[in-house]
C-alpha cells in the first residue's frame, strides 16, 4: 500500500504544479523572465546561397554554356567518366578549397579530414546541447502530458482556464446536475473537455506544434552522441583529425537536427523547462528561485549562442557534400512534436477522470464521515498526534495512520463504554461447551483490550524522537541526489506500515472471531463448531432479553466495524 501511494505521489508531483501556479501567476513569471534576459531570437541556422538549399545538380548542369558542356564531354573521353560526374567533381574541388580559404583549421578536402578546429567547435556544441538534457529529463522525459499542458497554459491561457474551470466536477454538480451519479458525471466533463478543445484556434495549434518541434529537436540534440564523433579524432600525427568517413553517418544526423532547429526555442518554452526543473529541485536545501531562474536563463543565453556560432563557423552540410562528393546532398527535417495535441488531450482526459474520481471520493468522505459521527455517538475522531495532518504536516505520512485513528476512536468511545458491558461477563464467568471456542473468544477480546496500547507505542514510534520519527527526519533532510532520498523514505513508510498492517489485521481477526463466538452464543444451542454457553441464563441474570439484545447489538457493531474498514481500505489515497 506503501508503494502504491508513493508511486501516485511521485506521479501527481507535476499534475500539482500546474495546479499551484495561476495564470495569472504565470504570466507574471513569463514577463518577468523576460525582462532578465538578453537572449537574442536571431534564427540559428540559415541557407546562405542557393548550393546550401541542395538545387539538383543536373539542372544545373543542364543549363551551362554549350561549350563548357562541350569541354566537359571531350574530357569524359580522357578520364573515363560521364560529362556530369567531371562537372560534380570540379565543383566539389572547387568547394573544398572555398572550405579551407574560409574556415582555416577545421577541414582538409584533400586528404578528407576533420581538423583540431572542427574538434573544439564540435566540443562547444556538445556543451551547448547538453545544457538542456538535465531540463528536458526533468520534464517532457517524465511526463510529456504534464508538461504540455504547463506549457499550453502559457500559450493557450483561455484555453486552459476553461479546461481547470468548466470540467470542474463540482461546478457541473452545482450547477447542472446535482447529485448525479460519478458515472453522469465523467460523460458530462468529458463532453464539456472535448468541446472545450474544438475551441483551439489554428494560430494557438502552430504555436504549440512550434514548441514541440523545438522541444525535439533540443531533445535530439541534447542526447546525440558526441562523444562517439569526438573519439574518433586521432592525435597520431601530431594533431587531432579525423576522416571524415568513420563519422559521415552521426555527422549527417547531427546536420539533420541543426537544419531542423532553425529557430530558438520561445520564451514560454525555455520557462516551462526552467520550472519544471526547479519544481524537481524543490526539496533541495537552501537555493533561491530568483537566482535558480537567472542562472538558467545565462546558460540558455550561453547554450543558444552556442549552437548559432556552430551553425555560422561551421559549413557541416559543404563538409558533407565534399566528403559524399555529392553537390546535391542536402539536410532534411527531422519528424517530432506532431503528436502534442494527443497527448495534450489525453493528459487533460486524464485529470478531467482523476478529478472525478477525486470529487466521488470526496463525497464518500463525507458519507462516512457521517457514518463515524454516528457510530461513535457523537465523538470525534481521535486523531494520531504524530501522524500527518491538517494541524501536523510535518508528521509521518503512512497510510494506515487514519485507520488506526478510527480504531482508536472505537475503542475509546464504542467498544469500552458499550460492548465491553456485555463482553467482559463472558469473559470471566462464561461456561462454553468447547473449550476451542472459550480459547478463541479469550484471544479476541485481549487483542482489542491491548489495541489502544498499541496505537499509543505506534504513535510513539513516529514521533520526532521514535523509531520511525527519527529516520523519517534524517531520510527527508539528508543530503542526496531526490531517488536516493526518496527510496528511503519510502523504505520508512514501508516498515512503519507493516507495524501499523500488524495491528489493523489482529483487530480484523478478532471482530470477525467475536461476530463467530458471539452469534453461536446467540443460538442458545450446542452441536455447532460455535456453541452457546452452559450457564447463559445464570449470566444473563433477571433481565435476559436486555443481556441478549445487547449481545446481538455487539455482533451488528463489530458487523459495522469490519464493514468500516473495508470502506476506509477502499477509500485508499484519500486519507
Amino acid at each position: 500500500m506503501v508503494e502504491s501511494s508513493s508511486k501516485s505521489s511521485e506521479d501527481k508531483t507535476l499534475g500539482r504544479l500546474i495546479s499551484e501556479l495561476s495564470l495569472e501567476e504565470r504570466n507574471k513569471l513569463l514577463e518577468k523572465l523576460r525582462s532578465q534576459t538578453t537572449l537574442s531570437f536571431e534564427p540559428l541556422y540559415e541557407s546562405v546561397d542557393e548550393e546550401e538549399k541542395g538545387e539538383d545538380f543536373e539542372t544545373r548542369y543542364i543549363r551551362l554554356p554549350w561549350y563548357y558542356r562541350l569541354a566537359y564531354f571531350i574530357l569524359s573521353f580522357f578520364k573515363n567518366k560521364s560529362p556530369f560526374k567531371i562537372f560534380e567533381d570540379s565543383q566539389v574541388g572547387s568547394l573544398g578549397r572555398k572550405i579551407e580559404a574560409q574556415t582555416t583549421g577545421l577541414y582538409d578536402y584533400q586528404r578528407n579530414l576533420l581538423l583540431p578546429e572542427f574538434y573544439d567547435k564540435l566540443s562547444d556544441l556538445k556543451e551547448a546541447g547538453r545544457f538542456f538534457f538535465t531540463a528536458l529529463d526533468s520534464s517532457v522525459n517524465r511526463d510529456k502530458g504534464s508538461f504540455y499542458a504547463f506549457l499550453g497554459s502559457l500559450e493557450m491561457g483561455d484555453i486552459h482556464k476553461q479546461l481547470q474551470t468548466d470540467t470542474a466536477p463540482e461546478a457541473i454538480a452545482e450547477t447542472r446536475l446535482p447529485g448525479a451519479a460519478e458515472s453522469e458525471l465523467r460523460q458530462a466533463a468529458l463532453k464539456t473537455m472535448e468541446d472545450i478543445l474544438e475551441m483551439i484556434t489554428d494560430a494557438q495549434r502552430n504555436i504549440m506544434y512550434y514548441n514541440a518541434r523545438s522541444l525535439n529537436c533540443l531533445k535530439e540534440l541534447s542526447s546525440f552522441l558526441f562523444d562517439r564523433v569526438l573519439l574518433a579524432f586521432d592525435s597520431s600525427i601530431g594533431m587531432q583529425t579525423c576522416p571524415v568517413g568513420m563519422v559521415r553517418e552521426l555527422l549527417v544526423e547531427l546536420n539533420n537536427i541543426l537544419f531542423s532547429l532553425k529557430e530558438p526555442p520561445t520564451l514560454a518554452l525555455l520557462e516551462s523547462l526552467f520550472i519544471f526543473l526547479l519544481q524537481e529541485k524543490k526539496d533541495e536545501p537552501g537555493g533561491d528561485v530568483n537566482d535558480e531562474i537567472r542562472s538558467l536563463l545565462f546558460g540558455a543565453e550561453d547554450a543558444i549562442a552556442g549552437i548559432r556560432n556552430f551553425n555560422r563557423t561551421v559549413p557541416l552540410t559543404n563538409i558533407l557534400r565534399c566528403a559524399c562528393r555529392d553537390m546535391s546532398f542536402a539536410p532534411h527535417q527531422i519528424s517530432g512534436g506532431e503528436d502534442w495535441f494527443q497527448v495534450y488531450c489525453e493528459h487533460w482526459k486524464r485529470q478531467t477522470e482523476s478529478g472525478i474520481a477525486d470529487f466521488a471520493r470526496k463525497r464518500k468522505h463525507r458519507e462516512l464521515s457521517n457514518a463515524f459521527r454516528h457510530f461513535f455517538k457523537g465523538a470525534d475522531l481521535m486523531a494520531l498526534d504524530n501522524a500527518v495532518s491538517d494541524s501536523n504536516p510535518n508528521g509521518v505520512p503512512a497510510p494506515e495512520t487514519f485507520t488506526l485513528s478510527f480504531l482508536q476512536t472505537f475503542h475509546s468511545a464504542v467498544f469500552i463504554p458499550v460492548i465491553n458491558i456485555f463482553l467482559r461477563p463472558i469473559l470471566i464467568d462464561g461456561e462454553f461447551f468447547k473449550k476451542e471456542n472459550r480459547a478463541e473468544f479469550t484471544i479476541a477480546y485481549n487483542d482489542i483490550m491491548k489495541m489502544e496500547d498499541d496505537i499509543k507505542k505506534f504513535d510513539l514510534s513516529i514521533a520526532p524522537n521514535g523509531e520511525y520519527g527519527k529516520r523519517y527526519i534524517q531520510a527527508k533532510d539528508e543530503m542526496s541526489s531526490l531517488p536516493v532520498k526518496r527510496r528511503k523514505i519510502q523504505a520508512v513508510l514501508e516498515d512503519a506500515s507493516r507495524d501499523a498492517g500488524g495491528i489493523i489485521g489482529r483487530t480484523r481477526n478478532a471482530a470477525v472471531a467475536m461476530i463467530n463466538v458471539l452469534g453461536g452464543i446467540l443460538k442458545k444451542e450446542a452441536g455447532g463448531k460455535y456453541d452457546s454457553l452452559s450457564n447463559l441464563e445464570k449470566i444473563a441474570g433477571k433481565t435476559p432479553e436486555v443481556f441478549l439484545d445487547g449481545v446481538a447489538e455487539s455482533i451488528r457493531q463489530f458487523q459495522e466495524t469490519l464493514q468500516i474498514l473495508k470502506d476506509i481500505d477502499a477509500m485508499g489515497s484519500l486519507w
